[in-house]
């Protein structure tokens, strides 16, 4: 999650991080940043800031693109693969299933990243890497089998040890909590049928979006047609009843605009929303895990490092955020220099 800019993916996580402080301090019961509302008292709630920073920015970027629909790419070949390129892509597709699974299962590393990962993988292995961007299958077999794979990997950390793993599975985490269930490991013993319900709705939607997408593809594309200025208020009529349906407060919805436009704003500026997502989800029970580590070791901050599952978790936090940037910069040193003059 932050592999395109380490510094903006930070900050981003730490905006997360203070919205999650805000309301009575459970255990001080003092008010932190509510500005004296009384609907502020029991903080931020989750899916008015999901709707806002996701929906109502969305709709803020639309709006200046209202004019028409989005352009078509015209069609250029056909829609199916044939029984050669099927056999071409079952090696690019396994790779790219088990690639994509285990950067899945890093916490925040989603989709995205295990997209980029292995079409790069694929385009080195490939020995014809010019094909690529240029019709070869193989550029298409391999983020898209990473894609899903990840999705499923991504539900590892969040099952187990009650950690998103991706913006999406953070969304699902808060989703768990508004009816009370709190993901991690307690679920396999106290929660048993959603854990495997879970997994089961993984094997069907899979099999499912075949079935269904392929026939349906036509639609799909027609649906890009429809003008922007049509569905900015359809968007912005649900997003407005889903979160007065909450707590029926137009408070809800006053909050909601204002942080949908600070996530528009964040968004022109190229700040990345699934940290901010990710922070705002972990930012609770990161501060009740730390209050309580500190209360066993009568404040000695040494507690955070001085067992091995702790040093070794650190040390991993601290090459996922050193090593992408040195890479990048070794890269960027052997590129030849064109000569001047």
């Amino acid at each position: 999650m932050m592999a395109q800019n380490p510094l903006k993916s930070f900050l981003s996580a730490l905006i997360g991080l203070g919205l999650a402080t805000v309301g009575v301090d459970a255990n001080t019961g003092v008010y932190r940043f509510t500005f004296d509302s009384v609907h502020l008292s029991d903080g931020v709630q989750f899916i008015v800031v999901v709707i806002g920073l996701f929906s109502v920015s969305e709709i803020l970027l639309m709006l200046e693109h209202t004019s028409s629909g989005q352009t078509l790419v015209r069609k250029t070949g056909r829609m199916l693969f044939n029984a050669k390129e099927g056999v071409q892509c079952i090696g690019t597709t396994l790779r790219s299933a088990v690639i994509g699974f285990f950067v899945g299962i890093l916490p925040g590393a989603g989709a995205t990243i295990a997209s980029a990962i292995t079409y790069m993988t694929e385009k080195k292995l490939s020995g014809n890497s010019d094909s690529f961007g240029k019709g070869d299958i193989r550029g298409v077999a391999a983020p898209e089998a990473a894609n899903n794979a990840s999705a499923c990997g991504s539900f590892i950390p969040m099952l187990t040890l009650g950690v998103p793993g991706s913006g999406t599975t953070a969304v699902m985490m808060g989703a768990l909590t508004l009816y009370n269930i709190t993901p991690g490991p307690a679920m396999f013993t106290e929660q048993p049928d959603i854990v495997w319900g879970l997994i089961a709705a993984l094997l069907i939607a899979n099999v499912m979006l075949l079935v269904m997408n392929i026939p349906l593809i036509g639609l799909f594309t027609r649906m890009l047609t429809i003008p922007l200025w049509f569905l900015v208020p359809a968007i912005a009529a649900v997003s407005a009843v889903g979160v007065y349906a909450v707590h029926s407060t137009t408070f809800d919805l006053i909050l909601m605009v204002v942080l949908g436009v600070f996530g528009y704003i964040l968004r022109k500026m190229h700040f990345p929303m699934s940290p901010l997502i990710l922070g705002f989800v972990l930012g609770e029970m990161l501060e009740q895990n730390l209050r309580r580590a500190l209360s066993i070791s009568n404040g000695d901050v040494a507690i955070l490092w001085d067992s091995n599952v702790a040093k070794i978790l650190l040390v991993l936090a601290i090459v996922v955020v050193v090593v992408p940037p040195v890479l990048r910069l070794l890269r960027r040193q052997r590129k030849p220099q064109p000569d001047v003059g």
